[in-house]
């Protein structure tokens, strides 16, 4: 029987909202192992001088327990 985990992180990137996907799994797989999944929640951008500045993303992501 497996056992999953669900976590949610957030994570940002200057370039686009894949680029912080990816960067937010690559991250948390440094400190978490048998990520199977993730899930985008939600995505926000931040504005400066009327141009998006920052794409953020809230991600759920799934793992399973030793």
């Amino acid at each position: 029987m497996s056992v999953a985990k669900i976590i949610e992180i957030s994570a940002e990137s200057s370039t686009s909202f894949e680029d912080a996907i990816v960067q937010g799994v690559a991250k948390a797989s440094k400190s978490i192992h048998g990520i199977k999944s993730a899930w985008v929640k939600e995505q926000h951008v931040v504005v400066e001088n009327g141009k998006v500045a920052l794409y953020r993303v809230d991600l759920k992501v799934t793992f399973l327990l030793d």
